[in-house]
């Protein structure tokens, strides 16, 4: 019996200018197992809904609760959190604010980049209670100042501290963002200056910022003039 002539597996292809037929390589099995699932099906299982659902219920969790508790005393235990923290300086105040939210910020953004994320979801998570707690315990709000002053009276300068801090580091966020976007779209993809629109140059971008803003908190007055 007598073999058939195994058929030629070329193609013909454009080489240097010019139209050739050149070899292919050819693969009688699949290397890609056969399955009944969709693509939809695929990428469903890829998403995992029920851990983006249980990171949802966590950010909401984070953000109620830690307000709520820290304006509860802030309210009804005043004189307790005026004995804790009396002998503090305001710029250490100020301080504890904006380290919170520069967490908040760093868990985040880490969370998006690198991978595995729920690592760095837990530190976004964990930073954002922080910071709302420090937010309830100094009565964060669009007038402060005059809430602050009902609370706590004399000793309104320290929730003000913090309010400053976490409003100057939320400040520094939005800063470093117009900024980054601009440099995104200003810059072009074969220009040397792309290398500002990296992941480490980002970030030393954003933390430069930041340090600006806490420098202006510390040293510019704001502490005194609220």
């Amino acid at each position: 019996m007598t073999a058939e002539p195994a058929e030629p597996n070329e193609a013909v292809e454009v080489v240097g200018g010019k139209v050739e037929t050149v070899e292919v390589s050819k693969h009688p099995t699949p290397s890609i197992p056969e399955t009944d699932l969709s693509l939809a099906d695929i990428e469903r299982r890829r998403s995992h809904p029920l851990r983006w659902a249980a990171m949802i219920l966590i950010v909401l969790v984070a953000i109620v609760v830690p307000y709520w508790f820290g304006r509860s005393l802030a309210v009804n235990e005043t004189e307790a959190v005026v004995s804790a923290l009396g002998g503090v300086d305001p710029r250490g105040i100020a301080l504890i604010g904006w380290v919170a939210v520069v967490i908040t910020y760093v868990g985040l953004a880490m969370a998006v980049v690198v991978s595995p994320s729920w690592p760095w979801l837990i530190v976004f998570a964990v930073g954002l209670a922080g910071e709302q707690f420090v937010a309830g315990l100094s009565m964060l709000n669009l007038n402060f100042w005059y809430s602050t002053y009902v609370v706590y009276g004399e000793q309104a300068s320290l929730a003000n501290a913090a309010n400053i801090g976490i409003l100057a580091a939320a400040i520094g966020i939005a800063v470093y963002a117009v900024i980054f976007v601009g440099l995104l779209v200003v810059i072009k993809k074969t220009s040397p200056l792309n290398v500002l629109t990296k992941s480490w140059a980002s970030f030393i971008l954003y933390f430069v910022i930041e340090t600006l803003a806490l420098l202006v908190v510390l040293f510019g007055g704001l502490l005194t003039a609220v």
